[in-house]
């Protein structure tokens, strides 16, 4: 345990995995640094100042390579965290006071159970800015992801880029505050970040034995951009967050028909494709 205003509080480990992030980490790590037990950063070998900002706040700092599928790094510093209780998160996520207050509140809670009746992780939801606003509508609040856990209990499987950690026997439960995500702040950072993902999601595509045919260019290419606007901006009322719930519909849609493009490109060249 150790004490914060005055009181004893359960140790938390906070670790991320981060990757030329001189933008973001300072802020997330202002946010912990008075209630963490201890800070893990790995990170995969930055070409900005993102270690020389984390050097600021810890000394268990781990230079690795930088993978296509990021969650192997997160798997890293999840392992190399101290406590058995464990908050893990990215860089552009902030923590806010209330929502420190309720996990040493649940920790300490489900330090008191019988073991039986203990739970291994908790769900907390996410608010995810995107241009200018926080996003209410469009399925993107209560944005629930796995963030708190007991390190014995869980992992990442890094097979995915959009995984949630894995919790032994599922034993998950709720947090209320919501956790602030800072994603989307520059236009050119959503870019830059859907390239990589709608490369990894054509390459998955391709593992997965999808080939470029009329059928799967009707499915792919029409037919899932068009159903995944209508989805966001109609049915989950995308429209409510004005101009910013317009384009994050619009560009999620657009995901598909960039990764089938990529894709087509994949399966004429696959021995030298994919080489960012």
């Amino acid at each position: 345990m150790r004490k914060v205003k005055g009181k004893m509080k359960p140790k938390i480990s906070v670790v991320l995995a981060v990757y030329n992030e001189e933008k973001q980490l300072d802020r997330c790590l202002q946010a912990v640094k008075d209630y963490a037990d201890e800070i893990v950063i790995v990170d995969g070998s930055s070409t900005d100042k993102t270690v020389e900002i984390a050097k600021k706040y810890t000394n268990k700092i781990i230079i690795t390579d930088n993978p296509p599928i990021f969650h192997i790094n997160k798997q890293k510093a999840l392992q190399a965290a101290s406590n058995e209780w464990v908050l893990q998160l990215d860089a552009d996520e902030v923590v806010t006071p209330e929502l420190w207050q309720e996990i040493f509140r649940r920790v300490k809670k489900e330090e008191t159970k019988l073991k039986n009746k203990q739970i291994y992780g908790f769900y907390i939801p996410r608010k995810n800015f995107f241009l200018t606003r926080f996003l209410t509508k469009g399925g993107q609040y209560p944005d629930y992801v796995i963030r708190l856990v007991r390190k014995s209990k869980a992992h990442f499987p890094c097979q995915s880029i959009h995984e949630q950690i894995a919790i032994k026997n599922n034993r998950v439960g709720y947090l209320t505050h919501p956790l602030l995500h800072y994603g989307t702040t520059e236009f050119s950072r959503y870019i830059l970040r859907d390239n990589r993902y709608s490369s990894l999601t054509a390459k998955f595509w391709y593992e997965s034995g999808v080939r470029p045919s009329f059928k799967n260019f009707l499915y792919y290419f029409i037919y899932k951009p068009i159903y995944t606007f209508l989805s966001i901006y109609l049915r989950h009322k995308g429209f409510v967050d004005g101009f910013p719930g317009f384009v994050f519909a619009l560009f999620s849609a657009l995901h598909f028909n960039i990764a089938y493009i990529k894709l087509h490109q994949l399966t004429s060249y696959p021995q030298n494709y994919f080489h960012d």
